[in-house]
């Protein structure tokens, strides 16, 4: 078990996607169901468009608003014209966490080259991680496996809790 892994973890998801609704987000109840097997909490999951405003809107809520330490959203990190969960997560996010989504890259690329297309940020808004994953499911998934582990670390250190 690595460290911090026993630590209880709050999540937001938030789901970028203009043709989604909520009832038919698999990748997001995908990772809910993968959080709570970690016995970590899921305090919000909402989906939104792929607009800048309503995505950074969405991680405030879920970050401010909802207290969670990890936020994942879930869609529009690709090179499509309306793929801009990046720049919302730069809009309301101070610091940048660039080993993360490196880390999602090297683990994606040993299963598709496609994984090279990938736009993902990683970012830090105060006391909490935005972790952007792709849309699709099992894409979403497999970035899943390669950060999970390092999750329950994050948050101890951005609460000062110390390595």
């Amino acid at each position: 078990m690595s460290k911090g892994s026993d630590k209880m973890v709050r999540f937001g998801i938030v789901t970028c996607s203009d043709t989604r609704t909520l009832t038919e987000d698999d990748a997001g109840y995908a990772l809910e169901a993968l959080i709570r097997a970690k016995g970590w909490d899921v305090a919000s999951h909402v989906i939104v468009t792929d607009d800048v405003a309503q995505i950074s809107d969405a991680i405030v809520a879920a970050a401010d608003g909802q207290g969670v330490d990890v936020v994942l959203t879930c869609g529009g990190s690709g090179l499509s014209p309306r793929d801009v969960t990046p720049e919302a997560t730069r809009a309301v996010c101070e610091r940048e966490v660039p080993g993360i989504a490196e880390g999602m890259r090297a683990h994606s690329m040993t299963i598709t080259p496609y994984a090279m297309l990938s736009r993902a940020v990683c970012m830090q808004r105060g006391t909490c991680i935005v972790v952007n994953l792709p849309g699709s499911t099992k894409a979403a998934t497999e970035n899943w496996e390669a950060i999970e582990g390092v999750l329950p670390h994050a948050v101890s250190m951005m609460a000062r809790e110390g390595h």
